[in-house]
């Protein structure tokens, strides 16, 4: 099987494509990646001489060129996408000239090739929720200029699939942690910032609940979807690893047996949402696919993985990448 991968030089699309390699020896990828905010060539250094691996520079927006990459696979999956709400506070554009009209332009020439598109989209798009879980039906409420663009993906992956019978299978996962993921991320950057012996930030007083789920076991989600997924469905990806961001915190330091006096409190974000939850029961029942793995278990290799590769982060440092207060930087 050939695949397009779009954003295959990020955090999610880099595990991806390794996972795919290595799971299958018939598989080739194509990596559509254009090196924006979030995008580290040293993601996949150590398969760039594989004869499976092709990466393209250049952007899903860019129809000609989307439609000639399409016209070489089988299957596509996007994963391309601006990710981080602080920046999409400050500068909504890039925003949704990626995660919106780059989708739209997937799903454009896609569709001219009967092909399946898998679009991985986020628990944001739901809003937050106090008590129970997202089921896939449930309206859309989101917050940010991030989830907003992500949402307006989605909602034109469905529009394709009635009007154009799109081959489109929607991907809604809470949040992921693992190896490779860029330093202004919540978990990367508490280890990083308390490796170098810098205050932890949080938001507010911490309390903020995130669902948590590895990379890995979202790649396997991933591959099971395209394989099994139903065209024109959405699947609610989670682990029930629900913790309060001041709770995470404290674990890394606690594995990295650092002081808890590190913790310090910043102004909380504008429309923070409180509570993030899905309901995974479609994607169990329906797809067979579970979490493997334990969240204590993979954290501790989490931090182990950037405490060991200091040189993968290191040249990634700036302020903006470690920053206390995100949101408030401009550009």
């Amino acid at each position: 099987m050939r695949m397009l991968v779009t954003g295959g030089l990020g955090f999610i699309g880099s595990n991806f494509i390794r996972y795919m390699l290595n799971k299958y020896e018939d598989i080739s990828v194509i990596n559509l990646d254009k090196l924006s905010v979030g995008s580290n060539p040293a993601n996949l250094k150590d398969i760039e001489m594989n004869k499976r691996y092709t990466f393209v520079k250049g952007d899903i927006a860019d129809k000609q060129l989307v439609e000639k990459l399409n016209s070489k696979v089988d299957v596509v999956v996007n994963i391309a996408a601006e990710t981080h709400v602080d920046r999409s506070i400050v500068n909504p554009w890039p925003f949704i000239q990626s995660n919106t009209v780059g989708a739209m332009t997937l799903f454009e020439t896609i569709k001219k090739h009967e092909k399946r598109i898998l679009q991985v989209s986020t628990d944001e798009v739901y809003g937050d929720i106090l008590k129970g879980s997202f089921v896939e039906k449930d309206a859309l409420d989101p917050s940010s200029p991030y989830s907003a663009s992500k949402a307006a993906a989605d909602l034109f992956a469905l529009a394709c699939h009635r009007t154009y019978g799109l081959d489109v299978v929607i991907a809604r996962c809470t949040n992921n942690y693992g190896p490779f993921q860029f330093p202004e991320k919540f978990i990367p950057k508490t280890i990083i910032r308390a490796s170098l012996n810098l205050p932890i930030p949080l938001y507010g007083e911490g309390v903020n609940i995130r669902d948590w789920i590895y990379v890995l076991d979202f790649c396997e989600a991933l591959n099971l979807l395209l394989e099994k997924g139903k065209i024109g469905e959405i699947y609610n990806i989670s682990a029930g690893n629900e913790l309060k961001n001041i709770d995470v915190a404290k674990n890394i330091l606690k594995i990295m047996g650092k002081s808890e006096n590190l913790i310090t409190f910043v102004e909380d974000r504008p429309g923070h949402d409180v509570r993030y939850s899905l309901d995974s029961s479609k994607i169990h029942r329906e797809i067979g696919w579970k979490p493997k793995y334990n969240f204590k278990e993979a954290l501790k290799q989490t931090v182990d993985w950037y405490v060991n590769n200091n040189w993968w982060w290191t040249p990634l440092i700036t302020e903006k990448t470690i920053h206390t207060s995100p949101w408030k930087l401009k550009g």
